[in-house]
């Protein structure tokens, strides 16, 4: 929030001389200057992203209330938190689940996900509904096709039963509430 890089260096340098005060120190590796690339700040910069509780900043598109899009500095969920959040989600063994019914499994994950979408979907939920979709919807694939006998060998079945299933009941799971719903367009004719 500095007008210029000297001017950002001389705030750090005063903050890390307060806190030298109380005994404390900045992390030499995590307190970094960040240009702020955007549009109307066109400067090359080493820096110019930076994560920050679970969010990365960065340059992205952003839509303005008359329609048009502008670069803007924006963050989103973070690389590693949705690296997190898939190995939660390949730790719940989905597919393998089979003693469970459909709603048991929803209920089961739902709070995560409902978490999840809570904290993270605050800035650009567009891009972590799409990155729940892709992790969370194949599994239950997975888990319909070792359930039932009858989409054994049948993927495009299974996958087109679990799109019925998310139009009839679209608040089922809570990535399925905010639009995650499995569609026809992954699937091919039978």
């Amino acid at each position: 929030h500095c007008a210029s890089e000297k001017q950002a260096i001389f705030v750090r340098d005063i903050i890390e001389g307060r806190l030298l005060q109380f005994g404390l120190r900045l992390h030499p590796e995590k307190t970094r200057v960040v240009y702020c690339k955007q549009e109307g700040r066109e400067r090359e910069f080493p820096v110019t992203k930076f994560t920050f509780l679970g969010y990365t900043f960065r340059p992205r598109a952003a839509r303005l209330r008359d329609g048009r899009l502008k670069t803007g500095f924006l963050p989103a969920v973070s690389e590693t938190a949705m690296k997190s959040m898939a190995r939660t989600i390949r730790s719940w063994r989905l597919g393998r689940c089979t003693e469970l019914s459909f709603q048991e499994i929803a209920a089961m994950i739902n709070p995560v996900v409902a978490g999840w979408i809570n904290y993270y979907g605050r800035f650009y939920k567009s891009r972590l509904i799409r990155f729940l979709e892709q992790q969370i919807n194949p599994f239950l694939v997975k888990w319909a096709r070792r359930k039932y006998k009858r989409y054994r060998r049948a993927s495009r079945k299974a996958r087109r039963r679990l799109a019925e299933i998310a139009s009839a009941f679209p608040g089922m799971f809570a990535h399925w509430k905010h639009g995650a719903l499995p569609t026809g367009s992954t699937m091919g004719a039978v």
